[in-house]
């Protein structure tokens, strides 16, 4: 979205919900360097407070916030901060997620006019409708100034100044043209046996003619 779509107060619900297998948490928690047993191991998660695995929670986090990703920062410049990350609750393997978002301010730059900063705050739920985690997230979206707008134009294209374009390269460059350098691109030797004026002929060039 860009900065004039968003409106405060406006709810977005992301779409598809994400079903958190256990091959998800053990894969992310591989690849994170996170070996807490509690995430991987059935038989120390079975002693603990929970009585099974609990989901790691940056993996909740990422699961939220990529699923976010097409309603609020998919045009985004960048994203600046991410506040108040909450885990009321656990997330179990085969709990499904649903996300949601809400935009909580925007405002337009006072030095740069083609772009604004918008706050959602984003909650997900599980399939029984119990909140798991909550954040805040400021991102940095482009005004939609007009349709030619492209990241290609950059500041200047902005500003109205052309950028530089290289000249046209020649449709075709005439043999003559083409100067070898001397030293080692040199025309060979004339070897003996050879008339003046024609290029000798490999051994591997004669049994082909």
């Amino acid at each position: 979205r860009y900065l004039e779509e968003f409106e405060v107060g406006a709810v977005y619900r992301h779409w598809p919900a994400k079903t958190v297998t256990e091959s998800d948490d053990h894969l992310f928690c591989m690849i994170t360097m996170n070996h807490h047993p509690l995430h991987i191991n059935d038989v120390y998660a079975s002693g603990s407070q929970q009585g099974r695995n609990v989901v790691v929670g940056p993996l909740v986090y990422s699961l939220a916030l990529g699923m976010s990703v097409s309603d609020v920062s998919g045009k985004a410049i960048a994203n600046l901060a991410t506040e108040e990350l909450n885990h009321p609750a656990p997330v179990f393997h085969g709990d499904t997620l649903f996300v949601e978002s809400e935009v909580l301010e925007k405002r337009e730059s006072r030095s740069k006019p083609d772009r604004g900063t918008v706050k959602v705050h984003t909650r997900v739920y599980n399939q029984h409708g119990t909140l798991v985690a909550d954040f805040k997230r400021l991102v940095l979206a482009p005004r939609k100034t007009d349709g030619s707008w492209s990241w290609r134009a950059g500041a200047a294209g902005r500003r109205g100044r052309s950028r530089a374009r290289p000249p046209p390269l020649p449709e075709a460059v005439r043999y003559a043209a083409v100067v070898a350098p001397r030293g080692r691109f040199s025309v060979p030797r004339r070897r003996s046996g050879v008339p003046r004026g024609e290029a000798p002929v490999h051994a591997t060039q004669r049994s082909c003619l």
